[in-house]
């Protein structure tokens, strides 16, 4: 790594590799071994994980009750450690070693110029092309002591390497079909702790083999909440009966961050956030962990030094990236709020939903919802009743936005000018009405929803609430204003994603089109300010900070638990050239004011629809006093 390169804590940079190999050529084995692990070392890996039986090769047959081959892997193992010595990578490689009189298939693990243990193979295949136990046999119970050097080394199944200068690293390793039984011993190593799971593996190839094997690793990885690493073994092996494609994996958490593609030569190399995995095993209680005798740890000690040169930081992590999985995602979160809403008119009986309608996109995006519960209940265009309530800082263009809306989509509609009350409210309460604080933009706020109370019980409805999930994060509401509803359809969207929703229903509905396009295209605004020549004056964005870098925030802050000082360095990464690090650094702090002081508001939330892993209802995911003091946070540690 180069002088001035920064270095991302919790983050550890892993690869898995299959060296071209020559079975029974042990020492041409371990020096192609070396190569690799060096190149990998070179590109900023960490951890390196290659295949089973890697120093020998896999298919050596009836070759490994040969006393020579087991002395030759022996010998390359010890040439392996003895070349790591100036090196602090963890690896692991894969070798046969007769211990206590019988033959083990083992991973062993070096680090630093140590042999750090060797794991046994438990599970071994005797079916179709596979006849291992021809030759090996099954781990046994237990960790036994194996004479290496004229020291001991643990030697067993459970074996738990840990990094003593990132506890959260912590490895176990597993072989090639232990991971395809019922019971995978990779399911007790990561209750035992492990973050990280290597499997060394020797799976020829067959049709359709590489999206099973794609899917188990994914799947045990979301299961086990771990990073797993898959190395199979590739050319050089014999191809009498078999083909060995080199297939890799590195899936963490269920998502697939690497791959080296069946018969391809590349390295699969990815960045682990093991603090990420290790946040998720606290929050989620029924991940329980096994006692702590039942694995021995073994510490080996590393210099931080991930670069995150091979994960990609999303400025917008709320929104997928591909035009397919993003309309996928858009219509999954339509259906719903859709059913959320139509589940709650039901329950109440209601008669009508009411929506203020602002022309702006979060009011927006609710009429289209609440427009979708209507049809599939069955009730009429009017049933819906939109009301759009003029004051002093609607502009024309937002007013011509909801008409235009309202009269797309068939509903009933009402155009209340507010400007009178609150003018007599300011008069009542004594406040000057040239005096445009948050006094006079707030009775604005709280005299529309008395209008929006009042007309649902006159017509025997509801009031549909339009915040969405980043103003209520950063308080960007009128307490008892648009603050309240009776049902907050939009409580669990962030601001990023309702455009990408409302720009889905866009394409999908050619009518609505071009209304849609022109709520898309205006600022986002309160308008609780009087426009500058008819033109919006009050620009969120400009107040506080761009919803962009507020979203990133929370994501990181609540979906990964992630520290001030980390998000900082991470949306430096994702937003560069866009945004300077000063600007950042003055958004975020803002975020966390905002989050810290306005968690009263949330404490009041009304229902509204769990839609992603980040809500904020005080109900179900986010309990927090109102009074928290949030100095830490803000201070940016």
């Amino acid at each position: 790594m180069g002088a001035g390169t920064e270095v991302y804590e919790g983050f550890v940079t892993a690869a898995v590799v299959a060296p071209a190999l020559r079975p029974g050529n042990c020492r041409y084995n371990a020096t192609k071994l070396f190569e690799e692990i060096s190149a990998a070392e070179a590109a900023g890996a960490s951890l390196v994980c290659a295949p089973e039986l890697s120093i020998t090769g896999y298919t050596c047959g009836d070759l490994f009750l040969q006393e020579t081959l087991l002395d030759e892997a022996l010998a390359a193992l010890r040439a392996l450690v003895r070349s790591s010595a100036k090196s602090d990578v963890l690896f692991f490689a894969g070798l046969p070693v007769s211990h206590m009189g019988k033959l083990y298939n083992v991973a062993a693990a070096v680090s630093g110029g140590r042999l750090l243990g060797l794991v046994p193979k438990t599970y071994h295949p005797n079916y179709g092309e596979f006849y291992e136990l021809r030759h090996f046999t099954p781990a046994p119970s237990g960790i036994e002591d194996y004479s290496f050097e004229g020291g001991r080394v643990p030697f067993g199944t459970d074996l738990l390497f840990r990094c003593a200068e990132l506890p959260e690293f912590a490895v176990a390793a597993e072989i090639c079909e232990d991971l395809w039984t019922p019971l995978p011993p990779s399911t007790r190593h990561a209750r035992a702790g492990a973050t990280v799971i290597v499997n060394l593996s020797a799976g020829d190839e067959t049709i359709g083999k590489d999206e099973y094997r794609r899917l188990l690793i994914k799947s045990q990885s979301g299961r086990a909440v771990c990073a797993y690493l898959y190395a199979n073994a590739g050319y050089g092996e014999s191809t009498g009966d078999m083909v060995f494609s080199g297939h890799g994996l590195i899936c963490e958490n269920a998502s697939l961050l690497a791959e080296r593609k069946p018969f391809e030569a590349n390295c699969a190399i990815a960045d682990i956030d093991v603090k990420s995995l290790a946040r998720d095993r606290r929050y989620l209680n029924t991940f329980t962990r096994t006692p702590f005798q039942s694995h021995k740890i073994v510490m080996f000690s590393q210099a931080a030094r991930s670069a995150l040169r091979y994960r990609h930081i999303d400025p917008h992590p709320f929104v997928p990236a591909g035009d397919a999985e993003r309309a996928a995602r858009c219509e999954g979160i339509i259906r719903m709020q859709t059913s959320g809403l139509m589940r709650r008119l039901e329950h109440t009986k209601s008669e009508k939903a009411v929506i203020g309608l602002s022309g702006g996109l979060d009011s927006t995006l609710a009429l289209l919802i609440a427009a979708r519960a209507a049809h599939a209940l069955g009730w009429r265009g009017e049933d819906i009743l939109a009301v759009t309530m003029p004051g002093p800082g609607t502009t024309q263009m937002t007013k011509r936005n909801a008409e235009l809306l309202a009269a797309a989509l068939g509903v009933g509609f009402k155009d209340i000018d507010i400007g009178p009350s609150v003018r007599q409210h300011l008069r009542d309460i004594g406040h000057p009405e040239d005096e445009h604080n948050n006094v006079y933009e707030n009775a604005q706020a709280r005299i529309r929803t008395l209008i929006l109370m009042d007309l649902a019980n006159k017509f025997g409805g509801i009031v549909v609430g339009t915040g969405d999930l980043s103003e209520l994060a950063l308080g960007w509401t009128t307490y008892n204003g648009d603050h309240m509803s009776m049902y907050g359809v939009n409580a669990g969207v962030p601001k990023t994603l309702v455009r990408y929703i409302i720009g889905h229903i866009a394409d999908a509905e050619p009518r609505l089109s071009g209304v849609l396009r022109a709520v898309l295209g205006t600022p986002v605004s309160p308008e609780l300010l009087p426009p500058e020549d008819g033109r919006i004056s009050q620009k969120t964005e400009e107040l506080i900070g761009p919803y962009e870098l507020h979203d990133f925030f929370l994501y990181h802050a609540l979906r990964r638990g992630r520290t001030p000082a980390l998000i900082l360095k991470l949306a430096g990464r994702a937003f560069a050239g866009k945004y300077t690090a000063s600007e950042i650094r003055a958004t975020l702090r803002l975020f966390y004011r905002r989050f810290f002081a306005n968690q009263f508001k949330r404490s009041a939330l009304p229902d509204g629809p769990k839609i992603g892993s980040v809500t904020l209802s005080p109900r179900a995911d986010l309990r927090m006093p109102s009074d928290a003091d949030g100095e830490a946070w803000i201070r940016g540690r």
